[in-house]
């Protein structure tokens, strides 16, 4: 849950986790301007931070890995394994399955071995699929876009009732991704000079936020638990 801001005007009690802007003021604030990145590692810490294959990267995997196992244990508790709910946690489950993989490019930036006729067609020269030509190209901004704006708010918002979609308090890990895309497209639409990509910080907060909603609602379940006690009852909705 939110925590209360002590400001000297007062205490101000935000309806969503603020997490997202401190990690945001932490990266652009702090680890852009650190020194001596080029002269300890040969890159800057910026850069370092946000490459293809860095650490930000690899705690998305383990994120995607470990959403799958708490998403798939919540839909083991449940009873009704056909409800609704229970559909949803076992797609989440499956689809961050899907996601840790092609992170990795299913164990070939560990291994080395890959498909060719698919690394061949592949923006990146890798075994996934995300980055062949057509996917990449056209559908895979619209795609975060879309699915960011959804979890971040369309989904708690319209379908009050449905726990297996982010609460509220998570907004900003959704929405700040959908918004760099977006901004991302438009700039590179626009008559000015396209925009850094900085797609893996942006992409950090959206696995993080998945595996927050997936620890969260395994902790509610309760060990002992098949189902959730309730719906989000303690979180206001409305808005």
């Amino acid at each position: 849950m939110p925590q209360d801001i002590k400001t000297p005007f007062g205490k101000i009690t935000p309806g969503v986790s603020l997490f997202p802007i401190y990690y945001l003021l932490f990266i652009y604030g702090f680890v852009y301007i650190l020194p001596y990145g080029k002269s300890l590692i040969g890159i800057s810490w910026f850069d370092w931070l946000r490459n293809e294959d860095g650490p930000l990267e690899w705690l998305q995997f383990f994120e995607y890995v470990f959403s799958s196992l708490l998403a798939f244990l919540i839909f083991l508790r449940r009873k009704n394994k056909r409800e609704i709910n229970s559909i949803i946690w076992f797609f989440i489950a499956f689809l961050s399955l899907i996601i840790a993989g092609e992170e990795i490019s299913w164990g070939e930036r560990l291994t080395g071995f890959g498909i060719g006729s698919i690394s061949d067609l592949n923006v990146q020269g890798e075994t996934n699929f995300h980055n062949l030509p057509f996917f990449h190209n056209y559908l895979l901004d619209p795609v975060f876009e879309i699915s960011c704006i959804f979890l971040g708010w369309f989904g708690w918002r319209k379908f009050k009732n449905i726990d297996s979609f982010p609460g509220k308090e998570l907004s900003l890990y959704f929405l700040f991704v959908a918004l760099f895309y977006f901004y991302f497209d438009i700039s590179w639409a626009s008559t000015t000079e396209q925009i850094r990509n900085d797609q893996e910080i942006f992409e950090f907060l959206l696995s993080s936020g998945i595996f927050l909603h997936c620890l969260k609602n395994l902790n509610r379940t309760g060990f002992g638990n098949k189902e959730p006690k309730h719906h989000f009852n303690e979180i206001e909705l409305e808005g």
